[in-house]
């Protein structure tokens, strides 16, 4: 099995099923012991991003925020 161009690879089929990687699945990377691990993204960690998703608030309109970021 090799890594696309594109970071992307193929889980197989056998292993999907067994774990319940459906299509639109959600999942997250960690590191466990120098090991990468694929799991699926639990209700937890959804609703951790979800729960500041939208909350703060700049003084400054987006373009004058990426106005600042390019002239740096």
């Amino acid at each position: 099995m090799q890594i696309t161009e594109r970071g992307q690879v193929t889980i197989p089929l056998k292993l999907r099923e067994q774990f319940g990687f459906l299509p639109h699945t959600e999942v997250e990377f960690s590191v466990q012991n120098g090991q990468l691990v694929l799991r699926k993204k639990t209700e937890a960690s959804r609703n951790r991003l979800s729960g500041i998703y939208g909350k703060k608030r700049f003084e400054r309109s987006t373009d004058d925020l990426m106005k600042l970021l390019r002239d740096e």
